[in-house]
């Protein structure tokens, strides 16, 4: 009995059992989430366009053309300007052309959003979308006719009549603020499916 109770004192202890860790290179890497963000970019769209036209129906209404109006203590100023230029009234003369690079640009956008997954994109597109649609309606609907209409600009920022910057609208807002969110996405390598190159699987050398 005694014998058996020393040879079950000193039998050595099992060793642990340690779980072999997976190499991080063999973990798969997140999924994107690759929903789509048609939604997005639509209700966006359809809020910068209501802002715009919104925006422009008041101002013919209340402000005479030519008109300024002091607010936030000189900082900005409402006025009435009909353009027929590009945003900003850059390269009046030319309303017929930038008509139909809106129309473009707006056909463009909606077959895009169709395989859109990223989020910021559908921002950058429905901003542009939104401005694009804006200014295109009053192309089409304003004097002096179909695709030569003014666009109401209404906006001078810390001067009247546009001294120190060029007056503009919400619509011109929209798609400056899309274009300089769609270069900051483009830089980061960021695609319309939401991906990256890093989110590519690296390959490995097979010894």
């Amino acid at each position: 009995m005694d014998g058996g109770r020393a040879a079950a004192v000193h039998q050595p202890a099992e060793e642990p059992v340690l779980s072999e860790q997976p190499d991080p290179a063999d973990t798969p890497a997140a999924v994107p989430d690759r929903r789509p963000r048609t939604r997005l970019l639509l209700a966006l769209a359809s809020a910068v366009l209501v802002a715009d036209l919104a925006t422009k129906l008041v101002v013919v209404a209340t402000i005479e053309p030519g008109a300024d109006i002091r607010v936030l203590g000189g900082a900005l100023y409402l006025t009435q300007l009909r353009n027929t230029g590009a945003a900003f009234s850059f390269a009046e003369g030319f309303t017929v052309l930038f008509t139909l690079v809106a129309a473009v640009v707006a056909v463009v956008i909606v077959r895009t959003a169709r395989r859109l997954s990223s989020t910021g994109w559908a921002v950058t597109l429905g901003l542009v979308l939104g401005g694009a649609l804006g200014n295109l309606i009053d192309r089409i609907f304003r004097d002096p006719g179909f695709l030569r209409g003014g666009v109401v600009d209404f906006l001078s920022v810390f001067g009247p009549d546009g001294r120190v910057f060029p007056v503009f609208n919400v619509a011109d807002s929209a798609i400056v603020c899309g274009g300089v969110l769609g270069v900051l996405l483009a830089l980061r390598g960021v695609e319309f499916d939401g991906s990256r190159p890093k989110d590519q699987p690296a390959t490995r050398d097979v010894a």
